[in-house]
């Protein structure tokens, strides 16, 4: 009955449209795979005419980090990532949704043996993973075969919040809320893997500035700063869309060597670099609409977007 009482709030109409909205996409992801595919495009198209501010965000980066595409090749893949984040929106519900079994099939796994040494340390390891359009459903499929602790952020929607950390924490062994670094360093100290994204915008009070796409950019050092402090093990892995439909690329890569080093800004560079390796070779399934570039060296440097 507490528990009745506690979720009571869920049901305000208020949040009747975020019910409704979760509920069809419960129903769109039960379609064929091809099928989601072409829904996910159409929507992405839909999205690149009617949302001209985020367009604008991913027109920038794209600018900033491709110059040397001329405009035509830049438009191009700036209507292909619109198009794979329509394909995302259907893909995160299928990370939470999907059965084992139905999901296995799209699963492509290369480099697992590199994860499963790593945990076999006992030291802990960090899955270094960064923003593609795909992470959600790419980490439930390596999830499948390596079971790990998870970092996230909280949605200011209740329903969302119900529902995806719900799911989270269904499909990982434990969901931790981002900023929660005892948690994370607990888990890791206990040998378990801990799957984190540093390629994100923060705060200048947690991070540093360093080069990304050879623009600076503020990059969370715990990725240098916790591995130091808990002896774990970074492991590398992203995942890819493939482009022949039938599934998922799952890339898992040996542990870094000699990391970290007493330089936090050179390991911040390094994995940066590593980052941008992975998107030069299918840029349009980055997550281009996030203003990676929002905070400045200078605050009276002009603002980026």
């Amino acid at each position: 009955m507490a528990a009745a009482n506690n979720n009571a709030h869920l049901w305000s109409p208020r949040l009747w449209p975020a019910w409704i909205g979760f509920g069809l996409l419960r129903l769109l992801i039960m379609l064929p795979y091809p099928v989601v595919l072409r829904l996910g495009r159409g929507l992405g198209r839909l999205a690149y005419r009617v949302s001209p501010s985020r367009r604008h965000v991913a027109a920038t980066n794209l600018r900033a980090c491709f110059p040397e595409l001329d405009a035509p090749r830049r438009d191009a893949l700036l209507r292909r990532h619109f198009e794979s984040l329509g394909i995302s929106l259907f893909e995160m519900p299928m990370a939470w949704w999907k059965t084992d079994q139905a999901l296995r099939g799209l699963a492509h796994i290369q480099g697992l043996e590199n994860l499963l040494d790593a945990l076999r340390s006992g030291r802990g390891v960090i899955l270094l993973s960064a923003h593609f359009t795909n992470l959600e459903l790419t980490a439930r499929l390596l999830a499948l075969f390596a079971p790990f602790h998870a970092m996230y952020r909280r949605y200011d929607n209740p329903v969302a919040e119900y529902v995806i950390g719900g799911a989270r924490n269904r499909v990982t062994q434990n969901a931790i809320q981002s900023g929660n670094v005892r948690a994370m360093i607990r888990s890791l100290r206990q040998g378990h893997a801990v799957w984190y994204a540093s390629d994100r915008n923060t705060q200048r009070t947690q991070a540093v500035f360093v080069e990304f796409f050879g623009h600076l950019a503020t990059t969370n050092t715990a990725i240098s700063r916790i591995p130091r402090s808990t002896g774990a093990l970074v492991v590398p892995f992203h995942g890819i869309r493939r482009a022949s439909g039938d599934g998922y690329d799952v890339i898992v890569e040996p542990a870094l060597a000699g990391f970290p080093t007493p330089d936090i800004a050179a390991d911040l560079r390094r994995t940066n670099r590593l980052i941008e390796g992975w998107i030069r070779s299918h840029p349009e399934q980055y997550l281009w609409i996030h203003r990676r570039f929002r905070l400045r060296p200078n605050r009276s440097d002009p603002p980026f977007y």
